[in-house]
């Protein structure tokens, strides 16, 4: 009768064992506590028509970074046919701004979802995006940070992910609504940052400028890591985890975006409820393992064979970034990149370079998609000189070797 727990001890260390492990996979697939918009997220009844306009702001306290301060702001923008359309946005200045109007580093945010909830303002660290250590440093030095969370994060959707003239118009309209505070005094110079899909809002926001916000001097265009080449993103990985995690989000998001294309009909069979699960859980924290974790179940493709062929690869090629823009650009890229393929990228600059485009390309060697833009990445100091030759009016060199 002594022996016979004994015997048991292996079996209960067994139970016991797979019983964490199953609440561990359980954690994961559970994601990160839900955030709700608050109520100055929802618009009220009656908002400007004209884009650019500032409905309401408010200061914020959560996230910002010591002797700086920030607002939280609620804007008119449109979407890429002119439909008006509300987004949210943050601008972080100076503690004690110097005299005369700020020149304005816009930013276009890296991917971190498709839902309100997902919005960088609603993030406990709403500064951390991308380079954002260099943003720290920018805005020490006398600059204004203006990040739009883009339309449908924090505000009502959809959010029309990787659509190029409404992330352009989302960008430029946030500097043009941050200009009517009074707290701080927002100029008119403007040069954009942006990684991976905010590379992707910067590149079209270049493209866009002149002609949607003639008043905004854009002085330059510095992308990151950008989704350059839409149509190559999602073909080179569309039998990775990644791939498909980035495919469920153009799939839940396009849907509302492009009824037209009727993406649900496109998409895997059985995997509707799969993509739904993966578009409801944001690119942040511990959602980001979930989200993986549910796309390393993907036996197969998000997308049915051949769909990259039809309308949708095309509306993919669309809003490609391959546009003229007039101004310098940056363009950075480290060449250990498991998402934004260096490859893909290299013949996006080899084309924008044949067309005569003033572009600074620069490879970083060892750095993947987080690193490049890492606080002790080399770029931090590149991107900054970058910014400030800009500003100073000096004449920009076209670098197209890498």
């Amino acid at each position: 009768r002594a022996r016979a727990p004994r015997r048991l001890v292996p079996a209960v260390a067994s139970v016991l064992v797979s019983s964490v492990l199953l609440a561990g996979t359980a954690w994961v697939h559970q994601g990160d506590p839900r955030v709700v918009p608050d109520a100055f997220y929802t618009p009220p009844s009656s908002v400007p028509a004209e884009p650019g306009r500032l409905i309401r702001s408010r200061p914020m306290t959560e996230g910002v970074l010591d002797g700086l301060q920030a607002w939280l702001l609620l804007y008119t923008t449109a979407d890429g046919d002119g439909t008006p359309a509300v987004a949210s946005a943050t601008v972080l200045a100076p503690g004690t701004p110097p005299d005369g109007p700020l020149p304005v580093v816009a930013v276009g945010h890296g991917t971190t979802g498709v839902v309100p909830r997902c919005a960088p303002s609603l993030a406990d660290a709403p500064f951390a995006d991308g380079a954002g250590a260099a943003l720290e440093q920018a805005v020490r030095s006398g600059h204004v940070a203006v990040t739009s969370d883009y339309v449908g994060l924090g505000t009502a959707g959809p959010h029309a992910y990787l659509v190029g003239p409404e992330a352009a118009h989302a960008v430029l309209d946030a500097v043009r609504a941050a200009r009517e505070l009074t707290e701080v005094e927002v100029g008119t110079q403007v040069v954009a940052w942006g990684h991976s899909q905010g590379g992707h809002a910067v590149l079209w926001t270049g493209m866009l400028a002149a002609d949607y916000a003639p008043e905004l001097e854009l002085l330059g265009v510095a992308a990151f890591a950008p989704a350059s080449d839409l149509h190559a993103l999602a073909d080179g990985l569309r039998t990775e985890a990644i791939g498909k995690l980035v495919g469920a989000y153009i799939a839940g998001s396009w849907e509302e975006a492009f009824p037209d294309l009727e993406v649900r009909s496109q998409l895997t069979s059985t995997y509707g409820p799969v993509v739904d699960r993966i578009t409801d859980l944001c690119f942040t924290g511990r959602d980001v393992v979930a989200a993986l974790a549910t796309a390393t179940q993907m036996s197969r493709e998000v997308f049915r064979p051949g769909a990259l062929d039809g309308p949708l690869g095309q509306r993919l090629r669309e809003n490609s970034p391959d546009g003229t823009i007039p101004v310098p650009v940056l363009l950075a890229q480290g060449d250990a990149d498991p998402l934004v393929l260096p490859e893909q990228q290299a013949r996006f600059v080899a084309a924008r370079c044949a067309e005569g485009m003033t572009l600074d390309s620069r490879v970083y060697p060892g750095l993947d998609h987080l690193s490049l833009v890492a606080a002790d990445s080399p770029l931090t100091g590149d991107v900054l000189e970058w910014t400030e030759a800009r500003f100073a009016g000096e004449p920009a060199v076209a670098a197209c070797g890498g």
